[in-house]
């Protein structure tokens, strides 16, 4: 039986699956200009709905994914976050995804939301190495790699990007 990911709960924050009422705040992140200062451009509300659309069905064939991360004392959707699996150079991975609306920038919570899902994948898929794979220019994400434990293990292009990729260093993979 494939792994559930419940509604994670950390000091500051609510992870859970997406709901259809999370479809205009994930539009607000993933297609606005400045939450992607280092591409060239951000989806367009139309591939940002079909993320979504493409997220919530990796949820409902595996179990987990991608989240919605809210503020506990808003009850705001101020990112969104979590692992997906993927492929990559052809073996199974988990890929650590995050991306946060600008004004919650700077508070720690990409840190704090990758932090709990990591200690789930730790005890539901232990088998599966997790990466990050962020532009090259991408300090912020970068930072938050190295917090989390990530090491630098390579440099290529990521869908015609210079990109740099991470793998736990504590996890082997």
């Amino acid at each position: 039986m494939a792994p559930r990911l419940e509604p994670l709960r950390t000091e500051r924050l609510l992870l859970r699956p997406f709901s259809d009422t999370d479809l205009p705040s994930v539009i607000g992140i993933q297609a606005a200009p400045e939450t992607h200062p280092h591409e060239p451009a951000p989806a367009t509300p139309a591939q940002a709905r079909t993320q979504f659309d493409l997220w919530r069905r990796h949820w409902a064939d595996h179990g987990f994914g991608y989240v919605a991360v809210v503020e506990h004392g808003s009850g705001t959707v101020v990112g969104v976050g979590g692992v997906q699996r993927s492929d990559l150079d052809g073996h199974g991975v988990l890929n650590l995804y995050y991306r946060f609306r600008p004004d919650a920038w700077g508070r720690g919570y990409a840190p704090e939301m990758a932090r709990a899902v990591l200690a789930w994948v730790d005890r539901a898929i232990p088998e599966l190495p997790v990466v990050i794979v962020t532009n090259i220019d991408n300090g912020p994400a970068r930072r938050v790699a190295d917090k989390l434990g990530f090491r630098e293990y390579k440099r290529d292009l990521y869908r015609g990007m210079p990109a740099v990729y991470y793998r736990r260093a504590d996890r082997g993979g």
